[in-house]
């Protein structure tokens, strides 16, 4: 029966996909497929979290290559950091997974999706931006938008119980938007704007195609409900960054002498606000082949850096005051840590030199992601065949690392449910691992371009909420989390906390 079933799938499969592609990934180990839809029952009406403890039992189930298909698509799942060095290091495999194209919509050809020479260029163009001069300027914003997060928790009684999740997503919308596009849309004092929606509705939907075996279809999707409802978000979000990108131009062509004289801190009276170099401007001066960047240009770099700096940070931001808050001796040394470095005054603003020297928060935030990745998973499509040990990965494999899984495998690392920042102390790190095994930012060529950026924000956000609160775990949150991969990790339920004004003494 198991041949039949096996020759049945081989056929009808030779008419779509390479029939030496069949052959490899029929000899890899994993769930035996179906004919037509592979092993997509599996996923088949599943729950978010279901579909992301799948991944976890595939990995445990056959190790650390695991074949699987989702209809036409072959999936290798790869959790060994040897073999995960393989792909990522290879600047040959720098193409992202067919999963990948849900984004494109949104995200067209930036950073995230491009290939090629186009990559290439638009890498070198976007690395300045994350220069420590233009790192300081963006110093300033997490400060000031941090600020009116600890103004919102002021008001919560201590036992009044907090959902952070919501609070933090609002804060890092603000900062990514003055950020990446100079302007200011207030979503912690306007959390209903269209904008701010929009951001929410659209990554719902890409997590939805890319785990159902119909919506993945372009064709069957075209019938579904999330068709209409994705074209009304990203005609809102489009919008509103071409309405940026225009009067970012507009100003710079027409007050370009008055910037020149006064500098960075002129004030953009198009804008109305105080005038930084933001993303945006970098792109605006920037030029390939002697050519300035067109509006579309720059639009889907600046969409790629809200989607990519937004999210992410929320999660990084909301699990690392969670491990905080779950461990108070960490918190006790985190708290200290500020007190020598900040000093007592609550009022004083952060600066860049500041963040540096919070060496204790860098392995908190290294545990935290690697308990808490905030993108659990990423995926390459591979180039070319890529032998690996007894196995042959084919051409065309959609390669999905499971980051997550890796960061809680008990063979990598020693005792990896408990919270232990100290292992990531390079005198004390007893776990000699392939550096690959720890990956938060992916690695290789096409590692996070904006990973200072994140773990700078991330750290003027955590420290701002605890120079102003004691915090801990509401008792409906102390247990662990279920969680989601949608796009980044989030929490299923919420994930209360108590905030107990600070003591100083």
């Amino acid at each position: 029966m198991l041949f039949i079933v096996v020759t049945i799938w081989l056929i009808f499969f030779a008419y779509f996909i390479d029939f030496r592609k069949c052959y490899l990934a029929l000899k890899m180990p994993g769930p035996m497929p179906l004919p037509l839809i592979g092993n997509g029952l599996m996923f088949l009406n599943n729950t978010a979290a279901e579909n992301f403890e799948l991944v976890g039992r595939l990995k445990r189930t056959y190790g650390g290559i695991v074949g699987v298909w989702l209809a036409a698509d072959f999936h290798a799942l790869l959790s060994d950091a040897s073999v995960v060095e393989t792909i990522l290091s290879s600047p040959k495999h720098i193409e992202k997974s067919g999963e990948y194209n849900y984004v494109k919509p949104w995200l067209n050809d930036g950073l995230l999706l491009s290939k090629g020479s186009k990559w290439f260029q638009r890498r070198k163009i976007l690395t300045p931006a994350f220069h420590f001069k233009i790192l300081e300027q963006f110093v300033e914003i997490f400060d000031a938008q941090s600020r009116i997060l600890v103004e919102t928790l002021a008001k919560y009684d201590q036992k009044t119980e907090v959902e952070m999740f919501p609070l933090v997503t609002l804060c890092a919308l603000d900062v990514i938007c003055e950020s990446a596009m100079g302007t200011q849309i207030n979503a912690q004092q306007n959390s209903n704007s269209d904008y701010v929606l929009a951001v929410k509705k659209i990554a719902h939907i890409i997590h939805m195609r890319m785990f159902s075996v119909l919506l993945r279809e372009n064709f069957l999707f075209r019938f579904s409900r999330l068709y209409s409802e994705e074209k009304r978000a990203l005609k809102t979000l489009h919008d509103f960054t071409d309405k940026v990108i225009n009067e970012r131009r507009n100003a710079i062509l027409t007050n370009n002498s008055e910037h020149n004289d006064k500098k960075s801190d002129s004030v953009d009276e198009s804008i109305g606000m105080k005038r930084k170099m933001a993303f945006l401007d970098i792109l605006l001066q920037s030029t390939v082949n002697g050519k300035p960047l067109s509006n579309s240009d720059i639009r889907e770099e600046v969409d790629t850096f809200m989607f990519e700096g937004h999210d992410t940070t929320t999660s990084g931001i909301t699990f690392c005051l969670y491990c905080i808050a779950q461990y108070p001796e960490v918190q006790q040394k985190c708290f200290q840590e500020i007190r020598d470095v900040i000093g007592d005054d609550v009022t004083k603003p952060v600066t860049l030199n500041d963040l540096n020297n919070l060496n204790y928060f860098d392995l908190v935030i290294k545990e935290t992601l690697r308990i808490f990745p905030s993108v659990p998973l990423i995926g390459r499509e591979l180039q070319e065949e890529v032998v690996i040990g007894k196995y042959t990965l084919p051409k065309g494999t959609n390669v999905v690392i499971p980051i997550y899984y890796m960061g809680h495998d008990p063979n990598i690392f020693v005792n990896p449910e408990v919270f232990t920042p100290e292992r990531f102390l390079v005198e004390r790190n007893t776990e000699k691992n392939n550096p690959f095994s720890y990956i938060p930012f992916s690695a290789g060529p096409r590692n996070c371009i904006g990973q200072k950026f994140a773990v700078l924000e991330i750290k003027s956000l955590v420290s701002k909420v605890l120079r102003y609160f004691e915090i801990s775990l509401a008792e409906n949150s102390k247990e662990y989390p279920t969680l989601l991969a949608e796009l980044i990790l989030i929490p299923e339920s919420k994930i209360n906390f108590h905030v107990k004004p600070r003591m100083y003494s």
